[in-house]
């Protein structure tokens, strides 16, 4: 009985021995996680850092030296005529005040048809002005690309003269 006594305390110590050497390896294994973990941390700390100092910097450019970031939206608009910017004019100030619209909205604020209106927003559409159209029970819904909002407030791409604008506001 002595010696199988022996032999189990040996079989405990063995396996005490194998737990102590795998929560060493556990404990090493969270420690380098952790210093991995804090060194990660701070290389997307200093990412972001960066981040916000090249935003200043094309901030910068596009407000001073007409810079175009890479990434820009590029449109190619042929010419539009005098009509045409004054319907576009009347799209984008209805747009500013209701959101997307319908063609019944361009016609009240045209003075047109729902046809005509219908027609000039396809016009504008082949002249390369980006308008977004979405479909809702039957009914057509439109409004202007947001980018090319911006970009064309920014740089006037339609050569809209400032004279119409204050007719218009």
């Amino acid at each position: 009985m002595n010696d199988a006594a022996q032999q189990l305390k040996r079989a405990l110590e063995s396996i005490q021995e194998q737990f102590d050497d795998h929560l060493n390896a556990i404990n090493e294994n969270t420690n380098e996680i952790q210093a991995n973990f804090e060194l990660f941390s701070q290389i997307e700390q200093k990412l972001d850092k960066l981040a916000e100092r090249i935003d200043k910097i094309q901030i910068f450019l596009e407000k001073n030296h007409t810079f175009v970031p890479e990434n820009a939206p590029r449109y190619n608009i042929e010419p539009l005529s005098k009509q045409e910017k004054e319907i576009f004019m009347v799209l984008y100030a209805l747009e500013e005040a209701k959101g997307t619209l319908t063609y019944h909205d361009l016609a009240r604020g045209l003075g047109v048809t729902d046809k005509t209106a219908q027609d000039y927003i396809g016009n504008l559409m082949r002249k390369g002005i980006p308008i977004l159209k979405k479909y809702t029970r039957n009914t057509v819904y439109f409004c202007l690309d947001r980018d090319f909002k911006t970009v064309q407030a920014k740089s006037n791409l339609l050569h809209i003269e400032q004279q119409n604008i204050q007719n218009w506001g």
